[in-house]
C-alpha cells in the first residue's frame, strides 16, 4: 500500500483521519501506532516482527545509554548502532557481499558460496537510520531517553515517513510525540501539500518514468543519442518529482495528524554546485550523514586531505545506503569526489564564471550521475553514456524518439522543467502566506482542486505507477 494507491486514498487514510479526530487525546498515539503498523504489514507482514525486534532493541538501547555515563554509554551506544547495522547489512547487502566475495573465492581457484536470496523490506534503510539517531541524540543529550516503549514504537513507525522517508531525526519529533497541536489551518496545509505531492507523483514523475523506462530498457546496441538523452532528461526530472512528491506527501500527512517534519528538498537543480545541490537534495539525508558521521570523522577540523578522503568515504557509504550495487557505489563517489575537488578549490574557480557555467556544470555532473544511479547494472550504465556521447550510438531510426515522447510526456517534461524552479512558489508566496488566506483565496483553493482531480483521473486509468523504491 503507498500513498498514491486508491486503497491508501479512499479507505486507509479516510478511516485512520476519522478514527484519530474521533478518539480522546489520550488515545490517538494508540491509534497512529495500530495503524502504522498494519500500513507496513499491509506489503510486508513477514516483516512486522523485524520491525517490532528493532523497536524493542532500540527502546532497551536508549534506556541504558541514558542511564550509564561515559564508557558504559558508549558500549551501549555502540551495541544498539551494531544491531541496527547487521540487521540493514544482513537484509539488503547479504547478497552482495556473498556475490563479490565469490569473484574473489574464483580467482583463487575456490568453490563459490551459495548466494542468499533474501527479500529486501519495505523502509529498512529509512526506519533503521531514524533508529539509530534516536540512540545518538540520547547519548549527546540532545534528547531524553524515552521510557514509553509505546512512544519509541510510534516513532520508528510512523506510516507518513516510514518507507519513503524523509529521515526523521527523534529530537526533532520528542516532543510531539507527547502533545501535539492540531488547528484547522495546519490540517488545510496537510491536506494541500499532500496534494501537490500526489501531482508531482503521478502527473509529471510517472509520465516522464515511463520514457526513462524505455529508453533504459532499450537492447544493448539499439539506443541512439536522442533517445538516450531525452530518456536521461525524463529520469532526471522523474527522481526528482517522485522522491519530493513522496516527501511531499509525508510532510502533509503529518500535519494533518499534527506533527510538523522538516522540509526534505529546496529546488536542488537550481544549485550552482555539488556542494550546495546536495544542501537542497534529500536533505534529511545529507545531514543525517553529515551530523552523524562527516562531523564524527573529523569535519573540517582535521587536514585538508582527511577532510577529502572522509567525503569521499561518507559518499561512498551514502550509495550504498541506496543499493546493494556497483552502480550506486560508482554514483556516490563520483558526488563525493566533486565534492572534495570544489573544497579543494574549485568552488573558487566556479564562483568567478558566469552563472549560466556554474548551473551547467552542476547540471551535468549531476545527470550524468544519475546514470549509474538508473541502469541496471554497470554494463548498461557505461552502454548508455557510449549512446549518449555518440561514440556507441545506433542509428537514430533504429527506435526514433518521437514514438517514445508522447504528448502526455511533453507535457510532464515542460512541467517539471517549469517547477523544478522556485517560479511557482515566487508567483504565489504559498509558504509564507498565511494558509487560511491561500483557501480563502479562489485560486488558491482552485490549484490544489484541479491537481488533485487531474491526479484521480490519472489513477483511475490505470496509468504507469511505479513505487521506485523497491530498489532502495
Amino acid at each position: 500500500m503507498v500513498f498514491s494507491s486508491p486503497i491508501f486514498l479512499f479507505a486507509f487514510l479516510p478511516l485512520v483521519l476519522l478514527s484519530y479526530y474521533l478518539a480522546p487525546a489520550g488515545a490517538r498515539n494508540a491509534i497512529l501506532l495500530v495503524a502504522s503498523l498494519f500500513f507496513y504489514a499491509w506489503g510486508e507482514v513477514a516483516f512486522v516482527g523485524v520491525m517490532l525486534v528493532t523497536i524493542l532493541a532500540n527502546y532497551l538501547a536508549g534506556l541504558a545509554i541514558g542511564s550509564r555515563r561515559g564508557p558504559a554509554a558508549r558500549a551501549a551506544l555502540a551495541a544498539g548502532i551494531v544491531a541496527d547495522l547487521t540487521l540493514l547489512a544482513s537484509l539488503k547487502y547479504g547478497g552482495f557481499l556473498v556475490e563479490n566475495l565469490n569473484v574473489v573465492l574464483g580467482a583463487l581457484g575456490l568453490g563459490a558460496l551459495p548466494v542468499p536470496q533474501l527479500h529486501l523490506p519495505l523502509g529498512v534503510s529509512f526506519f533503521t537510520f531514524q533508529a539509530m539517531s534516536y540512540l545518538v541524540d540520547v547519548y549527546r543529550g540532545e534528547s531524553a531517553a524515552q521510557r514509553n516503549p509505546w512512544r519509541v514504537a510510534l516513532y520508528i513507525a510512523l506510516f507518513p515517513q516510514l518507507i519513503a522517508g524523509p529521515i526523521v531525526r527523534y529530537h526533532d519529533v520528542a516532543a510531539q510525540l507527547v502533545r501535539r497541536h492540531h488547528e484547522l489551518d495546519g490540517f488545510a496545509y496537510g491536506v494541500e501539500r499532500f496534494i501537490y505531492g500526489l501531482g508531482k507523483k503521478l502527473l509529471i514523475a510517472d509520465p516522464l518514468g515511463e520514457v526513462a523506462d524505455a529508453a533504459f530498457g532499450v537492447p544493448a546496441g539499439e539506443l541512439g543519442t536522442a533517445l538516450a538523452w531525452i530518456g536521461l532528461a525524463c529520469y532526471t526530472l522523474q527522481i526528482y518529482f517522485d522522491f519530493s512528491g513522496y516527501s511531499d506527501m509525508a510532510i502533509g500527512l503529518g500535519r494533518m495528524f499534527g506533527f510538523r517534519f522538516l522540509e526534505n528538498f529546496d529546488y536542488p537543480y537550481v544549485a550552482q554546485s555539488i556542494r550546495e545541490f546536495w544542501r537542497r537534495w534529500h536533505i534529511s539525508l545529507s545531514t543525517w550523514f553529515r551530523d552523524y558521521l562527516y562531523i564524527p570523522l573529523g569535519g573540517n577540523r582535521i587536514s585538508p586531505a582527511r577532510t577529502y578522503g572522509n567525503l569521499v568515504v561518507v559518499f561512498l557509504l551514502c550509495g550504498l545506503w541506496h543499493g546493494a550495487s556497483w552502480n550506486f557505489v560508482i554514483w556516490g563517489a563520483l558526488h563525493g569526489t566533486f565534492l572534495a575537488l570544489e573544497r579543494a578549490g574549485l568552488e573558487r574557480v566556479l564562483a568567478g564564471l558566469w552563472r549560466p557555467l556554474r548551473h551547467a556544470y552542476t547540471l551535468a555532473v549531476v545527470t550524468l550521475a544519475w546514470v549509474f544511479f538508473r541502469a541496471e547494472d554497470l554494463p548498461g550504465a557505461v552502454r548508455y553514456l557510449a549512446a549518449l556521447s555518440g561514440v556507441d550510438a545506433a542509428p537514430a531510426a533504429l527506435h526514433p524518439w518521437q514514438l517514445y515522447l508522447g504528448h502526455e510526456a511533453l507535457l510532464a517534461l515542460a512541467l517539471g522543467v517549469l517547477l523544478s524552479t522556485p517560479v511557482y512558489r515566487r508567483l504565489r508566496g504559498w509558504e509564507t502566506a498565511p494558509i487560511v488566506g491561500m483557501w480563502q483565496w479562489a485560486p488558491g483553493f482552485a490549484v490544489p482542486m484541479v491537481v488533485l482531480g487531474l491526479s484521480l483521473l490519472r489513477l483511475a486509468a490505470g496509468s504507469y505507477n511505479p513505487f521506485i523504491y523497491f530498489r532502495f
